[in-house]
């Protein structure tokens, strides 16, 4: 059982999550958590699946997705960008997925173009859920999706930018989910203090290395 899933048992513990939908980013993307929030807590989960779970993610990839007919599409303008996203939704009951109660998964492709800058981008997602396709069309799915697509792409920018999480060369175990909690500790605890620019916080403590770090974490 990974090292995370007592704290996050003991957090949700003292809730009731009956019919509730809990997402989460793919650090938590764990058999043991699928199954918790399921058979304990009577709750559903719509879960990122990334490179941690490598064979969970190559059977995503590999889903007949250009035959799928539960689409959806969305287009935004706005704050100097205009969005298309287009999901996808397949019931996987019975496609040996392997992994607990699971019932649907979805791709979500993302386009994005900078209109000042005329610069274009493109991501693809993956989740996957035990919610039905009776109980979650793809417009549910992508609208569920979407706050923590948002949440960690925002984060890994700022661990990517000030840390260089992606040139990183960890990459035995847990090795890369504890760096990253490890960075987010970091991110989340100069924010609390008042930076807002990670990059200008981190050269603020370097400064004095052995005083300031510890003045922000509360440690006399």
């Amino acid at each position: 059982m990974p090292w995370w899933s007592p704290k996050r048992k003991a957090l949700l513990a003292p809730y009731d999550l009956t019919g509730i939908t809990v997402t989460a980013d793919a650090l938590h993307t764990q058999r043991d958590h699928a199954r918790f929030l399921v058979e304990e807590k009577r709750a559903h989960y719509l879960l990122v699946v990334k490179a941690n779970q490598p064979e969970l993610h190559r059977r995503l990839r590999s889903l007949p997705w250009k035959d799928c007919t539960a689409r959806r599409y969305d287009r935004e303008r706005g704050h100097g960008r205009k969005e298309t996203r287009a999901t996808r939704a397949l019931t996987v009951t019975g496609l040996g997925l392997d992994f607990p109660h699971a019932a649907q998964a979805a791709r979500i492709l993302r386009h994005r173009t900078d209109l000042a800058t005329g610069r274009c981008s493109r991501q693809t997602v993956y989740v996957i859920t035990d919610l039905t396709s009776q109980e979650a069309s793809p417009e549910r799915l992508g609208r569920l999706a979407r706050p923590q697509w948002t949440i960690e792409n925002r984060l890994h920018f700022v661990r990517d930018t000030a840390f260089g999480e992606d040139a990183s060369k960890i990459r035995t175990g847990y090795g890369p989910e504890n760096m990253a909690t490890l960075r987010n500790l970091a991110i989340n605890t100069l924010r609390a203090a008042g930076h807002h620019n990670i990059a200008a916080g981190l050269r603020h403590a370097s400064y004095e290395p052995f005083t300031r770090p510890l003045d922000l974490l509360g440690i006399a």
